[in-house]
């Protein structure tokens, strides 16, 4: 379970370190792929393989789930992390997120999300205003 959110520097390789207490979860490996909001999604490797069966369930005649597939495979690497616990985060990934610096891993529960710490700023600012209300009552709250 990935929960909360923290701040780790990426390093002159491209290296970034994964928060301790996420490390067991994913010692098995990880993928790391585009998400939607010009941020990255990490999964573990359990979780990624639900998330692309699901994908791949859907019909290749689908013009949109193609370009789905494109965005989300082609953009995909596999990683596992070194002894110090980071991973190595390829420059087309890295551009694609505007991440040069300080990054945000926030917990997403079953992934984790990672954003430059100026893009999570935004993000979590908008987060923070937002009413809801709606959204929990939806769930019987």
């Amino acid at each position: 379970m990935f929960l909360g959110e923290y701040t780790h520097t990426i390093d002159g390789k491209g290296r970034l370190t994964i928060p301790a207490k996420f490390r067991g979860a994913l010692a098995a490996g990880l993928v790391v792929t585009r998400g939607f909001d010009q941020n990255l999604m990490l999964y573990p490797m359990d979780g990624w393989e639900k998330l692309a069966e699901r994908i791949t369930e859907r019909p290749l005649s689908d013009e949109d789930m193609r370009a789905f597939r494109r965005r989300v495979f082609a953009g995909a690497v596999n990683l596992e992390p070194d002894r110090q616990g980071r991973i190595l985060l390829p420059p087309y990934l890295r551009d694609f997120a505007g991440m040069n610096g300080d990054v945000v891993i926030a917990g997403m529960f079953d992934y984790l999300e990672l954003w430059s710490a100026e893009a999570w700023a935004a993000v979590r600012e908008s987060v923070e205003a937002s009413d809801d209300t709606d959204r929990w009552v939806d769930l019987g709250i």
